[in-house]
């Protein structure tokens, strides 16, 4: 099938050592009109050739793999020229891979045994330029990096102006846009150009890796 609508979909890579898993979330995500499985994998060296030739929008990678486990095939994919977003899978609610893989560029993680409508939610949330992370391990993962000492405050961040460092400070808690609009007496829209220009001049891809930057620099 070919048209428009084939353009509009957003091209998924599935890379999980296990067939049966895939076929699964290849069914799922394949019922979607919006959504299609356009590669798979079963380990992290094969998902380095699929994923450079298939050019996916998404990756779900699981994050356990034999030959390459998943955040070596996450730092080389990363390391490319527009690369995809990648989300890691995994069955532990707190994984020092998935964080190492945070810290990297991932644009989160998930369990793997998610409900079937969140994944494919996370799926087009990360495609729109968003991040996720599995609800039930987001304090604990946060935490994770508060315990590391602090390290020292980039001078970017000097560069925010005090609006900009209240709304940095609302985000780095996990408020959305619409929480922190109400509590500031802002519109939605104005919230939304503050966290574009803090994440420009702090060179972050994301809300993520904003929540990771206040914890690893003792702002949060």
């Amino acid at each position: 099938m070919s048209g428009r609508g084939e353009a509009k979909r957003i091209r998924v890579a599935l890379v999980d050592d296990q067939g049966l898993f895939r076929a699964g979330i290849r069914m799922l995500v394949d019922s979607q009109p919006d959504l299609e499985v356009v590669a798979e994998a079963s380990d992290g060296r094969e998902a380095l050739d699929v994923v450079r030739a298939s050019r996916p929008d998404v990756v779900l990678m699981d994050i356990r793999m034999p030959v390459m486990d998943g955040l070596a095939a996450t730092a080389e994919l990363l390391a490319d020229p527009d690369p995809p977003r990648i989300v890691m899978l995994t069955t532990f609610d707190l994984d020092e891979a998935a964080a190492r893989a945070i810290r990297q560029g991932a644009s989160g993680f998930l369990l793997k045994d998610a409900d079937p409508e969140f994944l494919l939610a996370a799926i087009r949330t990360v495609h729109s330029g968003s991040a996720v992370i599995a609800a039930s391990a987001t304090r604990d993962l946060f935490a994770h990096f508060a315990d590391a000492a602090p390290r020292a405050v980039p001078a970017a961040y000097g560069e925010l102006t005090e609006r900009e460092r209240e709304i940095f400070a609302l985000a780095a808690r996990g408020l959305s846009n619409a929480e922190i609009a109400g509590r500031e007496f802002l519109s939605e829209a104005t919230v939304k150009t503050h966290i574009s220009r803090i994440l420009t001049k702090l060179g972050l891809r994301d809300r993520v890796q904003l929540v990771v930057f206040a914890f690893e620099h003792g702002l949060a």
